[in-house]
């Protein structure tokens, strides 16, 4: 009875998200150049099929210097989309060139379907929480600082 209640419990936990992508993930430093000033973030690194289809699905807040980097690890020519499915919180959804470079910026929905496209070639993405990117003034063609983008 014991075994089928652990059982029971890890199935749940599964069904619910709780699989390996929810391990904590490597966090890293990150910088947003901006015309207002720079601006520092702790970021979880999404760098795998796995970790980046999640992202921060069931995720109920962010803080102001928290997200998320989805290093797509070589550029991606078509360019990319994201959606917010599972996702409980307004994120700003910034797509980011090869040398760091902001491309655009997206203000997403919670819980939306409809795809949010790069509008170009990126390597990353990067996930704050929603109306961020206005506080701190962002801008395409800001610069983000990370190990992952070429200088």
């Amino acid at each position: 009875m014991k075994l089928f209640k652990l059982a029971s419990l890890i199935v749940a936990s599964l069904a619910l998200g709780g699989g390996a992508a929810a391990r904590p993930l490597k966090v890293e430093s990150l910088d947003i150049a901006t015309a207002r000033g720079v601006y520092h973030f702790k970021v979880e690194i999404a760098d795998n099929d796995e970790t980046r289809e999640r992202g921060l699905m069931f995720r109920r807040s962010l803080a102001a210097d928290r997200g998320m980097l989805f290093d797509f690890k070589t550029v991606q020519p078509g360019g990319v989309s994201f959606w917010m499915k599972n996702t409980l919180i307004p994120l700003d959804i910034l797509f980011i060139t090869s040398d760091g470079r902001i491309l655009t910026i997206a203000h997403a929905v919670p819980l939306s379907e409809t795809p949010v496209p790069s509008g170009g070639p990126v390597l990353g993405v990067l996930e704050i929480a929603g109306s961020r990117a206005t506080a701190i003034g962002a801008a395409p063609g800001d610069k983000v600082r990370e190990r992952i983008f070429h200088k």
